[in-house]
């Protein structure tokens, strides 16, 4: 858990199913000063994303037989309008093609394997967060 840095501490919730992608990204943004909440499916992500009110939201996009899922609940994403959430997908290149990402609420997509330098340069971008701190 990290300490420190008060109200600049930024708070990122990775929802995926994978314990092990969790902890390698976990590891990485706690590495780079974010505070992280995990949930490894929807349903606890959503408990997970009340309790912890996010920044933004990482999660694994569920695919299955050519239907793409709704990335989070309506009901979250009417509470939470305001925070950016990022799919981390191997799917994503079809997704892309596929439909608008401002459809499903998406504010972007990572490809899996992850490059984890590249998700937190982009979040701390999307955060407005300076690397002079």
């Amino acid at each position: 858990m990290n300490i420190g840095l008060g109200a600049k501490r930024r708070t990122i919730l990775l929802i995926d199913s994978d314990p092990h992608a969790r902890a390698v990204l976990r590891n990485a943004l706690e590495a780079a000063a974010f505070s992280v909440g995990e949930a490894a499916d929807e349903t606890a992500g959503e408990r997970t994303a009340r309790r912890i009110k996010p920044d933004a939201i990482l999660t694994d996009l569920p695919m299955s037989a050519g239907h793409v899922g709704p990335v989070l609940s309506e009901r979250l994403k009417a509470s939470l309008p305001e925070i950016p959430c990022y799919i981390l997908s191997t799917g994503g290149e079809a997704l892309i093609g596929a439909i608008g990402l401002h459809e499903i609420g998406v504010a972007g997509v990572f490809l899996k394997p992850i490059d984890p330098a590249i998700i937190i340069q982009t979040l701390r971008t999307r955060l407005g967060i300076s690397t002079d701190a």
